[in-house]
């Protein structure tokens, strides 16, 4: 047994590796710099925490979702792996003591939000940590054509230069071929005497072996890992429908077993989780706007099976490792097919038969085809935006770079006039340029740390004895409590003591006011950092062709996305292939396959049937009688079954004459 696989037993109790998972942590511990895509539960945590555990020094861990974060923090603590976590939300003295700890060969992982990666303190510190390998998560944030581009992700290239010698393991479960080229090249180390490729030259990935669906290449002194992105187990399909609830309803009465249900708005998560209710169908909502604790307990419930659906917005399932979901249905069109498949990806981990069912209408893809010019505001709405935003939060111009403010958004929004949506997109847009990171919510747990020494603690206890009962709860409840940083929970303690939650914030506050505890309150209000110093609107510069690049892109994604639902082949290939999956077959499992399997056609047949018609179709109308005289070569049988398909799928058309024509044309 290797040394990996031992580690693998004794924390995780895993005998064998998932999937690719071992030849990732093997270019790790070579000291490649590694890029691994592997599917939503697909594993990715285990390949930077293994090959991190079995070297000496601390593993950097970079990632953008604090929730998630907090949670891997939580659960390597509890196989006994000391961890840390820095994010934006905490206090300074907080931070100094975590990474006065990270020096500590103590602990095995330090986890960082990329704003954090340029701070001051955080450089002041870093050499002094032994740095052995760098984690980088949800790593197609980095690529600015990427469908989640976060610039304070840029900030990683420039850490290389901190840390020369340590390689990366960058991590994603969906990137297209051009945003896995610009991962690689941005996060090219600057020390080395390699040349990033940049995006587009065309052909920079030198395929080394592929087998089984797995993609083995080496780019630029990159190691890169993609697994494939069929499902065996998960059947795709797409309904056009008059009234998505009916469908919603009739879908979760044949399929039996757990669900996720996403919709957009937290709005219709309660009207469908209510509606499903009143169809004897065991549901709950979830949503960003619901407080820690609430959402807390739906997960808790849902995951435990005491709820059977879970109906949310796209603030639900990121780090849920549920694995018997048997279907999941989007009763609202996602905008990328990275969002989707994501999402979808979350039914049938188990490997057992399930369902990604997409529920649409006509005025949906739309509205989809529509949505650039709401998520790309111009730049007159743009410097409006912040202007208010440097108003709201009353900074003076030419100070401000670095400082973190609460930012109210609904408060805002109202004293302002400003539409939400559009207001939404402008401060992204913004962000995106470099002005500020926009933090919608941080979902953070209270942290707490004792700030004293025992004996100050026990001089503490006989002049203040009304607060002996709570901090021996602290101490008996967290482990390690009193030297290290840790996420509590009120409600536990308010339970375990018999009191009221406000009761016991106010004395924990009461306490932390002594010296004698640092406690920080969950923060639920969004955060706004800006990273420049507040300039006059008329001052603000913009780069206009990034941005316009970027909406350019995004057009391009919503049209695959739109494709998709029309899509009349195999759904899984069609999603594969989007991601520059070559070895991909028909799945035989979609809602399209099993209608090709009815006809008695084989997929290939019928799509070079389907082409000739609709090609023929493209130039005239024509009767069935007209079209065999211009294909003499099909049979009229299999003719006709393809043209039903068709028809079914809203691409042909029948005219007052009996003539057969495209849809758009008719």
């Amino acid at each position: 047994m290797t040394d990996t696989q031992i580690i693998l037993e004794k924390y995780w109790g895993h005998t064998a590796f998932r999937p690719l998972q071992n030849e990732i942590i093997d270019a790790v511990l070579q000291g490649n710099d590694t890029l691994a895509i592997l599917p939503t539960g697909g594993g990715k945590s285990i390949c930077f925490q293994v090959p991190a555990l079995a070297k000496d020094g601390l593993c950097l861990v970079v990632s953008p979702l604090i929730a998630l974060m907090k949670d891997q923090v939580e659960n390597l603590k509890k196989r006994g792996i000391p961890a840390l976590l820095i994010h934006s939300g905490m206090s300074r003295p907080d931070v100094v003591q975590t990474l006065k700890n990270a020096t500590n060969n103590y602990f095995k992982f330090l986890y960082v939000s990329p704003e954090r990666l340029e701070t001051s303190l955080f450089k002041e510190y870093l050499p002094a940590i032994d740095v052995n390998l760098i984690a980088v998560d949800e790593a197609h944030c980095i690529s600015q054509w990427g469908y989640d581009f976060r610039p304070s992700y840029l900030r990683i290239a420039e850490l290389r230069k901190e840390l020369p010698g340590v390689p990366v393991l960058a991590l994603t479960a969906s990137a297209t071929e051009e945003v896995r080229e610009d991962v690689c090249a941005r996060l090219t180390s600057p020390t080395s005497p390699l040349t990033p490729v940049r995006t587009g030259m065309g052909g920079p990935l030198q395929r080394s072996g592929e087998r089984d669906g797995v993609e083995r290449n080496k780019r630029e002194g990159w190691s890169v890992f993609r697994q494939s992105f069929e499902r065996k187990n998960l059947s795709y399909s797409v309904f056009n429908v008059d009234s998505k609830l009916t469908k919603l309803v009739h879908v979760l009465q044949k399929v039996g077993g757990s669900a996720i249900v996403y919709c957009k708005s937290r709005k219709r998560t309660t009207e469908i989780a209510a509606l499903l209710q009143m169809h004897n169908i065991s549901a709950t909502f979830y949503h960003a706007g619901l407080n820690n604790d609430e959402r807390s307990k739906r997960q808790t419930d849902w995951i435990n099976d005491k709820v059977r659906v879970m109906v949310s917005t796209n603030a639900f399932g990121m780090g849920i490792d549920k694995p018997d979901v048997r279907t999941v249905v989007h009763v609202d069109t996602p905008d990328c097919l990275e969002n989707y498949y994501q999402e979808a990806g979350r039914a049938g981990r188990d490997g057992k038969k399930a369902y990604a069912v997409l529920l649409y209408e006509t005025k949906d893809l739309e509205e989809l085809a529509q949505l650039h010019t709401l998520r790309y505001p111009n730049l007159e709405t743009i410097k409006k935006v912040y202007d208010a935003v440097v108003n709201f939060l009353q900074i003076p111009a030419y100070t401000g770079q670095d400082k973190s403010f609460s930012f109210r958004f609904e408060e805002f929004v109202q004293n302002f006039g400003l539409p939400a949506t559009k207001t939404l997109y402008a401060l992204k847009a913004l962000e995106s340029d470099g002005w500020f990171d926009f933090n919608e919510r941080s979902f953070l747990s209270s942290m707490l740390v004792f700030s004293t020494s025992k004996t100050g603690l026990y001089e503490f206890y006989k002049s203040h004895p009304v607060h002996e009962n709570l901090l021996t709860s602290l101490l008996r409840t967290y482990e390690g409590i009193f030297d290290y940083p840790s996420f509590i929970s009120e409600k536990l303690i308010a339970k375990i003591l018999k009191k009221e939650e406000a009761d016991i914030e106010t004395q924990l506050k009461t306490i932390s006011a002594f010296g004698v505890i640092n406690y920080m309150p969950r923060n639920e209000e969004p955060q706004i950092i800006f990273r420049k110093n507040r300039v006059p609107a008329g001052e603000l510069s913009f780069n206009l062709m990034q941005y316009y690049k970027r909406r350019d892109v995004f057009i391009a994604r919503t049209k695959k996305m739109i494709a998709y639902t029309n899509n009349i082949y195999c759904r899984s290939f069609f999603i594969s292939e989007y991601f520059g999956d070559a070895t991909a077959k028909a799945c035989g499992v979609c809602d399209n396959c099993l209608r090709l399997k009815a006809t008695e056609l084989s997929v290939e047949e019928f799509e070079n049937i389907s082409s000739l018609v609709l090609t023929a179709l493209s130039k005239s109308a024509l009767t069935v009688d007209e079209l065999l005289l211009h294909l003499p070569a099909l049979k009229k049988e299999k003719l006709w079954k393809v043209i039903d398909f068709l028809q079914a799928e809203g691409k042909l058309r029948v005219d007052g004459l009996g003539r057969l024509g495209l849809t758009n044309f008719l």
